[in-house]
């Protein structure tokens, strides 16, 4: 089940990449952006810090991430679709940022890093669509440094009753639609509002950094509870 997960995830991306950016902006009302500017805020960034982005897809963070540090500083963008890159590639030209950001297609869960690599992890909106999350999230504790921080900013559920049947009756029904009507693409957002859904809430992603062996976790609930911010410090 998790190998046809990870076909099934990487077919979707690599067909929804030109629009990703697009509808990510409409599905989110517009608030992604400063979904990411909240969780970088968290970042314990230093000028010189050597920082990997896992599931980095169009290398939105990736890019937010590099304009924060210096030419001593470096951040990797990891991403298994090649279209994905191929966006965020253009976005790293675009912004001058080629000497200190680079792209690298592997896989989350088997990263190609040495042990103890990196001063900041990040995974934004990828967690949830990786074949082993717990696994994933072990990889990026292997590769941080002692001291290092895990930030993961990945959708919710929100609790509140009222908001609930609210965000069930729009990402349940209206984006699936906005897939199909904007880009011919009903299955595969579909599949996207589903794995929202299935996702753990947030208590149990904080229990699940605490089982990987971070420490300080951390979590910060935004839009309501419809995505939520989780760092954590490996010791």
């Amino acid at each position: 089940m998790k190998k046809n997960k990870s076909t099934q995830v990487h077919t979707i991306f690599q067909k929804i990449a030109p629009s990703y950016d697009k509808m990510n902006t409409i599905i989110s009302l517009g608030t992604h952006q400063s979904w990411r500017k909240q969780a970088t805020a968290l970042a314990k960034l230093r000028p010189n810090s050597n920082i990997l982005d896992v599931c980095c897809g169009t290398g939105d963070w990736t890019v937010a991430l590099a304009q924060q540090i210096n030419h001593k500083g470096h951040v990797t963008g990891l991403d298994f679709s090649d279209s994905m890159l191929a966006v965020a590639k253009e976005k790293i030209a675009k912004y001058q940022l080629d000497e200190k950001a680079s792209l690298l297609q592997g896989d989350a869960m088997q990263l190609p890093f040495d042990d103890n690599k990196f001063d900041i992890v990040t995974i934004g909106f990828g967690l949830r669509n990786v074949a082993n999350a717990l696994v994933t999230l072990q990889e990026m504790f292997r590769v941080l440094k002692p001291g290092g921080q895990l930030i993961c900013l990945e959708t919710s559920q929100p609790t509140a009753p009222v908001i609930r049947q609210g965000w069930e009756l729009y990402f349940g029904h209206i984006v699936p639609l906005l897939g199909k009507t904007l880009v011919n693409e009903k299955k595969e957002y579909t599949y996207l509002t589903d794995s929202t859904h299935n996702f753990v809430n947030y208590k149990q992603l904080a229990s699940m950094f605490w089982q990987v062996g971070l420490k300080h976790v951390y979590y910060h609930r935004i839009m309501f509870g419809a995505a939520a911010i989780h760092t954590g410090i490996k010791p």
